[in-house]
C-alpha cells in the first residue's frame, strides 16, 4: 500500500486488512471504552513485524493467530512482532485488547474521532480519527467488512455502521450487533449512542430510518419527510443504492457540519428547524453513499471525487422538484469562486485546503461544465457508469478522465489541473 500523500503516518504498508470484529463495551458517564478487536489480514509480503493505528489506550495483550506477540504503543502505532513469522500472501489475525477514555485526534481540521455529547457519544473520523476507538489500517484505499458488537447502558440507544441483527437486554445493559458486509474505510465507520427514538423516513424493502431526540421527533419527520423521494431521485441519477440500509442520526447537541459514515449520516439539532432549511445537506450526504463510501478515493488528493459530486447531487435535487436548476447554482457558485484568489488545484489541493471550499463548489462546477458539453444523455450514463464499475472499490481521478473520455481532456484538464479558472460556457 502506498503511503498517503497528504497523510503519510496514517495506515501501515505490508498487509491488506479483510475484516474487522469489533466488541466494544461503554459506560457513558466515565467515557470508559474496553475493546477488543479481531483483524483477519492477507500479508503483502514477507512480515516479522507490522504495525495498526490506535490512540492512547492501556494494550494488555495482542496476539496473532492466536499465539502472545511482543508489541510497542506510542505515538499512535501498535507496533507487532508475531511469534512467527508470516509469509508472503498469508491471512492472518491480530487480536487486541485495550481499554481507556476515548478522546478525539487532534488536527489541523479540528478534534476527529470518538468525541464525547452532553448525553452520550459521537463519532466523527474523516479523514484521521478511526484510531480514536479502534486499531486498524487507516487509510482510505483499505477497506473491509465489519461485525460490531457494543454493550452500552440500557437507557441509550447504540447505532453504528451496518444493518442491525440482534439486540439483547442484561440486567442495566443492553448489547448491539450491526454487520457491514460491503467492504469500508477505517474513517467511515462510525458508533453514536444517546437517548434516541426510531422514525421510518421511507416504506419499502430498503430500511431508510432516523435516529433523533424526542423532543425533535415532530420537527424532525418534517424536515426528512420528503428523504424516500430524495432517494428515489439520487437512483435515478446515480443507479441502485449501494448498501444495505441507511440511517440518520440526529444528535441533542448543535453540530458545526453533518457527518458521512457508510450507510449512515449525523446531523445536529441545530440542523433541524421545521423548515427543511438544510433540506440540501440530506442529500449532499446521501451522495456520498454513491461517492466517497461505495468509490472511495485511492488517497486523499482525490477528495474533490466525494465533495464535488455530493455537492453537484444538491443541484440536481433542487431542479429535479421545480426549484432552482443546475445552471442557475452554477452561475452562483461561478462568482463566488472567481472572486476569490485563482490558487488551488481541485485534484490535488493540498493537505491544509483538504476541505476548502472550492473543493466542493469547484468540483461541482467540473461536472456541470461536463454536463454542458457532452449533453444530459451522455453526462449521466457516464456518471451511472462510473458508480457502477467501481461499485465498492477505490478510484482516483485519472480513472474519471479516462472513462469521460478523450475529447473532454482539455476540459477536465483545464478545471482540475490549472489553477484558473475556466469559463463557466
Amino acid at each position: 500500500m502506498t503511503p498517503d500523500p497528504y497523510l503519510p503516518h496514517h495506515g501501515n504498508d505490508g498487509y491488506h486488512a479483510e475484516h474487522y470484529d469489533l466488541e466494544l463495551g461503554y459506560k457513558v458517564g466515565p467515557n470508559r471504552l474496553t475493546g477488543r478487536t479481531v483483524l483477519t489480514a492477507v500479508a503483502d509480503r514477507p512480515l516479522t513485524r507490522f504495525s495498526l493505528d490506535l490512540g492512547p489506550f492501556k494494550v494488555p495483550r495482542v496476539t496473532v493467530d492466536g499465539r502472545a506477540a511482543t508489541f510497542s504503543h506510542r505515538g499512535g502505532k501498535l507496533r507487532v512482532t508475531p511469534a512467527r513469522p508470516i509469509a508472503d500472501g498469508a491471512t492472518f489475525t491480530v487480536e487486541v485488547r485495550y481499554v481507556g477514555n476515548p478522546r478525539p485526534v487532534s488536527s489541523r481540521w479540528g478534534d476527529v474521532g470518538w468525541d464525547e455529547l452532553t448525553n452520550g457519544s459521537l463519532v466523527a473520523s474523516q479523514p484521521i480519527g478511526a484510531p480514536s476507538w479502534f486499531p486498524c489500517n487507516d487509510h482510505p484505499s483499505d477497506k473491509a467488512t465489519y461485525s460490531i458488537t457494543i454493550t452500552a447502558d440500557a437507557p441509550y440507544a447504540v447505532l453504528a455502521t451496518g444493518v442491525l441483527t440482534s439486540r439483547r437486554r442484561s440486567g442495566s445493559t443492553r448489547t448491539w450487533v450491526y454487520q457491514r458486509p460491503e467492504p469500508t474505510a477505517s474513517y467511515l465507520v462510525s458508533v453514536q449512542i444517546g437517548q434516541y427514538e426510531e422514525i421510518t423516513l421511507a416504506p419499502g424493502k430498503l430500511p431508510q430510518t432516523a435516529a433523533v431526540p424526542g423532543r425533535l421527533r415532530r420537527t424532525a419527520a418534517h424536515d426528512l419527510g420528503r428523504h424516500g423521494k430524495i432517494m428515489k431521485v439520487l437512483e435515478g441519477f446515480f443507479g441502485p443504492y449501494p448498501f444495505g440500509n441507511y440511517q440518520l442520526v440526529v444528535t441533542d447537541d448543535d453540530l458545526d457540519d453533518p457527518i458521512e459514515a457508510q450507510g449512515m449520516a449525523i446531523f445536529g439539532a441545530n440542523h433541524i428547524d421545521g423548515k427543511r432549511t438544510h433540506e440540501r445537506l440530506v442529500v449532499h450526504e446521501l451522495a456520498h453513499q454513491w461517492f466517497g463510501n461505495s468509490l472511495t478515493i485511492a488517497d486523499w488528493s482525490h477528495i474533490w471525487l466525494n465533495e464535488g459530486f455530493a455537492t453537484y447531487a444538491e443541484w440536481l435535487w433542487s431542479e429535479s422538484v421545480g426549484e432552482r436548476t443546475a445552471t442557475s447554482h452554477a452561475r452562483e457558485w461561478y462568482a463566488v469562486v472567481a472572486a476569490q484568489p485563482a490558487d488551488i488545484v481541485i485534484a490535488d489541493p493540498g493537505v491544509a485546503r483538504l476541505f476548502d471550499q472550492r473543493v466542493y463548489k469547484r468540483g461541482a462546477l467540473t461536472l456541470h461544465a461536463l454536463r454542458t458539453r457532452t449533453g444530459d444523455e451522455r453526462f449521466f450514463a457516464l456518471v451511472r457508469a462510473w458508480a457502477d464499475r467501481h461499485r465498492h472499490g477505490t478510484v482516483a481521478t485519472e480513472q474519471f478522465a479516462a472513462l469521460a473520455g478523450p475529447d473532454v481532456a482539455d476540459l477536465l484538464d483545464a478545471w482540475l489541473f490549472r489553477k484558473p479558472l475556466p469559463s463557466l460556457r
